[in-house]
């Protein structure tokens, strides 16, 4: 609560004109003549707010929507954004407040690590986060390259497993995941991204199991946009043979796009990983967008050289 603006969960009804606000304030950043027409290719609402591992929070004035802040949970790993609010009502202490009721539902899930991706080049976003006890860390590029079939990729999709070989599986993940950071985990992203239809799970095995997994949206009902599979988040064991699972992974994302007819394949890598990063940047990704991760208290979580994460926190 801050003054008269209340804070509450986003209802169903109120998601169109949340969509709305998040495409004029984000397009009015970016400097287009036609904001509203921002990401008109993809759907970055609807699906978060019917995970169950996201908490979509609205900001409301006499019943008025505002903006909102979505807020995602991977275990014990929390993040937050898209935070949006509509340009005319910006510099009122709304977002001051959506960030505020963040922390709340951030320790009440009990989260030990968490971050958020902002523009770098955005003194007064840093400022804000600044207050809540985040610090800027490394850039974070956004990178895609053109999707090539890859005949030879050994991969399996998630989509294609029995319920149980499923329920395996996310075991298998969040052993991943814990080996990486204790308590991280992504196996919400594979289920949800599976029950709504949004795309699929890329599973590699190695001599020990599963060695690395990566959730990809393709569709415009997903977050991804036109002709695009959007590796949203992944991870590898962390084992001696990490970084050869990880090139064994990217050769599955870009065979599983090729497979659905998609012509690109986009991921967020942290430069923190600067291994994978290097090795992105080699097979001929090239940066898109480029923001910078802020994270609580300043400690760095998975990003850190040696893992092989992949991530946005859009």
């Amino acid at each position: 609560m801050s003054g008269d603006i209340v804070i509450r969960p986003l209802s169903e009804a109120e998601l169109p004109e949340a969509d709305r606000i998040l495409r004029l304030a984000f397009g009015t950043f970016f400097g287009m003549a036609e904001p509203e027409k921002l990401w008109s290719d993809r759907d970055r609402v609807r699906g978060r707010w019917l995970a169950p591992h996201v908490a979509v929070l609205a900001a409301l004035r006499q019943g008025r929507l505002l903006g909102t802040n979505f807020v995602t949970r991977w275990g014990k790993v929390g993040y937050f954004g898209p935070l949006s609010v509509h340009p005319e009502l910006q510099e009122g202490g709304i977002a001051k407040a959506l960030v505020a009721a963040t922390m709340q539902q951030f320790d009440a899930w009990g989260v030990t690590h968490a971050g958020l991706f902002t523009f770098a080049q955005s003194a007064k976003h840093l400022a804000l986060y600044q207050k809540f006890g985040f610090h800027a860390r490394y850039l974070t590029a956004i990178m895609a390259r053109p999707a090539r079939p890859q005949p030879e990729a050994r991969w399996q999709r998630y989509s294609a497993l029995s319920d149980t070989g499923r329920q395996a599986v996310l075991r298998a993940a969040k052993e991943v995941t814990n080996s990486l950071y204790p308590g991280f985990d992504l196996c919400d992203e594979i289920a949800t991204t599976q029950a709504l239809g949004l795309g699929d799970t890329v599973l590699v095995e190695g001599s020990n199991g599963l060695a690395g997994f990566a959730v990809c949206l393709y569709g415009s009902h997903s977050e991804a946009g036109a002709d695009t599979c959007f590796v949203k988040c992944g991870a590898v064991r962390d084992t001696p043979s990490a970084e050869q699972d990880f090139l064994r992974l990217l050769d599955g994302c870009e065979a599983l796009a090729a497979s659905v007819g998609m012509g690109k394949l986009l991921l967020g890598m942290n430069l923190a990983r600067h291994e994978a990063y290097r090795h992105l940047v080699a097979r001929g990704f090239r940066t898109e967008i480029q923001g910078v991760a802020m994270h609580r208290d300043n400690e760095p979580g998975y990003c850190r050289p040696g893992l092989f994460v992949i991530d946005d926190w859009r």
